[in-house]
């Protein structure tokens, strides 16, 4: 159900084409934001956006890889040329990388990690917030991980990645507070999403691996962490910058 807590604001939501940056981006749509559904695959972000439209949402897509500045510059240019200005930017993209030892990591894997998950968040804010200003502020959402205060073995390039998100979000809540602008960061754990397919051959696999390491004891749904996306960039979350929200099942607890 819509309580409008983002009508008229428009959203850039990165790496919208499956998982848990589709989840954000749909329930965005539904709080009544205009949503830029971004993403490498342009084909996955277009089937997003028309479902979105299909359920009477505002929504268009475009391709972004975010490591590339051009494209991260046209993405945030496309938004405010769509829907005439930029009130949040959820930064999600991230990089698949394989289960190794840093010792085994290729540099190629270790460097597209650093690409994807940190300097495409950087790009990103980059051109983002000169518009969140001229709007009079606004919200940025880093989405990072509870492997930012935790680490798991042969995943130490994911981990650096996203426990970098988590400064650099802080470091960029000081900076912009005079403008209105707040940074926080968004850290799911365990989520059933095709990138965890992709990790663990199958979701049962993963529900008896990884389900058991969250005090709850099963793994997220992506929607769950849509509606974290929704506090923080809502007016709910007003009295919150440079902060960490994490939604993890209690796997930090331990």
């Amino acid at each position: 159900m819509s309580h409008g807590k983002l009508a008229g604001r428009t959203a850039i939501v990165t790496g919208a084409g499956a998982g848990i940056g589709k989840a954000i981006a749909e329930a965005f749509a539904v709080e009544e934001a205009a949503v830029i559904c971004a993403d490498v695959s342009v084909a996955d972000a277009q089937r997003v956006a028309d479902g979105i439209a299909a359920t009477g949402g505002r929504a268009a897509a475009c391709l972004c890889d975010v490591a590339d500045p051009d494209q991260a510059k046209a993405a945030v240019a496309h938004a405010v040329e769509t829907y005439g200005g930029l009130q949040v930017l959820v930064s999600n993209a991230a990089a698949f990388t394989p289960t190794s030892t840093v010792e085994e990591l290729s540099l190629e894997d270790w460097q597209q990690a650093l690409a994807v998950n940190l300097t495409g968040a950087f790009l990103m804010c980059k051109y983002a917030i000169p518009h969140l200003r001229a709007a009079g502020g606004g919200s940025i959402i880093l989405v990072a991980s509870q492997l930012a205060r935790v680490a798991n073995a042969g995943q130490a390039a994911y981990c650096a990645t996203k426990g970098a998100l988590v400064q650099f979000a802080k470091g960029m809540a000081l900076d912009h507070c005079d403008d209105n602008i707040r940074v926080n960061t968004l850290s799911p754990g365990g989520v059933v999403t095709n990138r965890m397919v992709q990790r663990y051959g199958d979701v049962e696999t993963a529900r008896k691996l990884l389900g058991p390491k969250h005090p709850m004891g099963r793994l997220g749904k992506p929607e769950e962490i849509g509606c974290g996306a929704v506090f923080l960039a809502s007016d709910d979350s007003s009295f919150m910058t440079g902060a960490d929200l994490l939604i993890d099942g209690g796997y930090t607890a331990w």
